[in-house]
């Protein structure tokens, strides 16, 4: 579904962030994407979706490399939701959804608006069409951001950091949402801090470092036994603060 071949980002012609990354996703996969603050891992999502150029390798979706001409037809087909909402303040939670299938898409209204319908129900947000963002809490917020992304139907949908500025008691709402989506087939990588989560729903993690993967397996081999001895100093931090709570 997805291949990236030897993926190179700079910055500032001297910061290299990316340091030729390889990995392929399958269709229906969903990828937890792991490391510490820096290491590169939302980047590598916004060079996916195109948000950020890269300096060497290739992206490949369906098989068909991606260009610099055809990076709004990928859009189309590789969803991004962010760590923000990026909600329009003042259009009502159906106007925003709304908004990229009429504008982009070239949508009947009608039909656009059923399905929006269709997916606030389905995050248990059906009621709150005609509200607007100030009107709602950050996890429905967040909800809200993840149907705008289906909205467009996407092939591959990108989850960069979702929860990250959430309450703790909101952060189970959105988690429900993302495993209901991970059950249904979609593809999915997720990069993401909650590492039980994402021993519950990935089918493989990835672990980065320094812009690199260092290593990378199934959920239930990697929390328990991780090959290697940076990932294993990763994971002990989380075990540890586990243990002080």
């Amino acid at each position: 579904m997805l291949d990236l071949q030897n993926i190179v980002k700079v910055y500032d012609q001297d910061r290299l962030v990316l340091r030729g990354i390889d990995l392929s996703v399958d269709r229906s996969e969903v990828l937890a994407i792991i490391g510490p603050s820096g290491c590169g891992k939302s980047t590598l999502l916004r060079c996916i979706n195109g948000l950020e150029e890269i300096q060497d390798g290739t992206i490949a979706l369906d098989g068909q490399v991606v260009d610099g001409k055809s990076w709004d037809r990928v859009r189309q087909r590789v969803g991004m939701v962010f760590q923000s909402y990026e909600l329009f303040p003042h259009l009502t939670i159906l106007d925003n959804l709304l908004l990229a299938p009429l504008k982009v898409r070239k949508e009947d209204k009608a039909v656009a608006a059923k399905r929006a319908t269709e997916l606030l129900t389905r995050v248990g947000l059906a009621d709150r069409a005609d509200s607007y963002p100030s009107q709602l809490s950050g996890g429905q917020k967040q909800r809200v951001a993840i149907v705008r992304a289906l909205m467009m139907e996407p092939e591959v949908l990108l989850l960069d950091e979702i929860t990250a500025s959430l309450d703790p008691e909101m952060v189970r709402e959105v988690l429900d949402v993302v495993a209901g989506l991970a059950k249904s087939g979609m593809t999915m990588l997720i990069v993401t801090h909650e590492m039980q989560f994402a021993e519950a729903v990935a089918d493989r993690v990835v672990f980065m470092d320094d812009g690199k993967i260092i290593e990378e397996g199934r959920p239930a081999e990697f929390f328990k036994e991780p090959q290697t001895e940076r990932a294993k100093r990763f994971l002990d931090i989380f075990t540890f603060e586990a243990e002080e709570i």
